[in-house]
């Protein structure tokens, strides 16, 4: 694809959206040369047009999944809002939402297996063909006719489910007992051929979704839960079962992956996600420098005052960001942290990555 040359007009402001979070002021959209959909494509395919910031897409967490509604994650064309919601998730698990940290949870201290090998006679597996899909695309056909592009979320990944059947402390001993190793491989090894379904009746029901995003933490504010040889042998392969069929359907795969995780970049490649966008306690640049040839990191800039800093400063700020991140050999995405980005700093930003990626 060519990548068009940068036009002033483009700087034209069409419309304006609130923040998705409800945190700093809306976000200005431009003339774009093409639809977000098309940059979004263009990013994951190494054909850059300008820098991801996140407003190019649209999240879909449709309500049809009972593990939205036991997270309260529900977003979508429906009446429910986020933080609505808790019950049972699609394994029966019971989930309850905490108002004072925006989640939900599963009460620990009655977990649901106390040993992995019990799986195989407890689990109830969901039929997912009960649920309503028709439904939901009927409520969703409007939320769904959109330019941008659209994420599927799919909540409790491989290593979050464990922790809801087992409780953490639980999950974290099963991934390294070796009695009950074997038995993890196996639950995790299905749970993809679940998952695989699921995304599946989603691309039946929902055509227009461009890309999954697959929600599975696995690291705290200080180091990852489990060490990245643990992580190779036990989830790798299951991952990698899950990308390789969406990149068959000619989708995206995006890890959404919480904690200090330098250490784990190595095996999201391995495990096939073609983007990740790393907290703030991660070192996103180091990360960027060391592997983003491989995988799209988002990358979180130099922190500054957006309450001192002067238009001036902002965009230089902007345009040291741009020229270190914004290559077209080795493209990445705004990471992170939106509270410095500006109206100023994301012009430049926009100038700037759309006069480099278009070199």
């Amino acid at each position: 694809m060519a990548i068009p040359a940068f036009d002033t007009k483009e700087l034209e402001i069409v419309a304006e959206i609130p923040n998705r979070f409800g945190l700093g002021p809306p976000t200005l959209i431009y003339n774009y040369p093409v639809t977000p959909r098309e940059a979004m494509v263009g990013l994951y395919k190494k054909q850059p047009i300008w820098q991801i910031a996140g407003v190019e897409s649209t999240l879909f967490v449709p309500k049809v999944n009972p593990d939205n509604i036991a997270r309260a994650f529900v977003i979508d064309g429906s009446d429910m809002k986020l933080g609505e919601g808790g019950g049972k998730d699609m394994f029966g698990i019971e989930w309850e939402y905490i108002a004072q940290v925006g989640g939900s949870m599963v009460r620990p201290g009655k977990p649901f297996l106390e040993d992995a090998n019990e799986w195989y006679d407890k689990l109830v597996w969901p039929d997912i063909d009960a649920w309503d899909w028709e439904g939901s695309a009927t409520t969703n056909k409007e939320y769904l006719t959109t330019n941008n592009y659209v994420i599927g979320w799919l909540m409790n990944g491989w290593y979050e489910r464990l922790i809801s059947f087992m409780d953490f402390e639980g999950a974290i001993m099963a991934m390294i007992d070796e009695d009950q190793k074997d038995a993890v491989k196996e639950l995790f090894d299905k749970l993809s051929d679940l998952y695989i379904k699921i995304i599946d009746k989603h691309l039946e029901y929902f055509p227009q979704i461009n890309g999954f995003s697959i929600h599975d933490d696995w690291g705290s504010q200080k180091e990852t839960f489990f060490s990245p040889a643990v992580a190779a042998e036990m989830i790798v392969p299951a991952m990698k079962k899950v990308t390789d069929h969406l990149h068959s359907k000619g989708r995206f795969a995006d890890l959404h992956s919480c904690g200090q995780l330098m250490k784990q970049v190595p095996n999201m490649i391995a495990a096939g996600w073609d983007s990740w966008s790393g907290q703030p306690m991660n070192d996103t640049q180091k990360i960027y420098e060391l592997y983003g040839d491989k995988i799209i990191i988002g990358v979180i800039p130099d922190p500054f005052d957006p309450e001192t800093a002067t238009e001036a400063e902002q965009r230089a700020a902007a345009k040291a960001y741009a020229d270190k991140f914004c290559r077209p050999d080795k493209p990445s995405s705004l990471g992170y942290g939106m509270g410095f980005v500006t109206p100023a700093f994301r012009e430049e930003l926009y100038i700037r990555s759309r006069e480099n990626y278009s070199k």
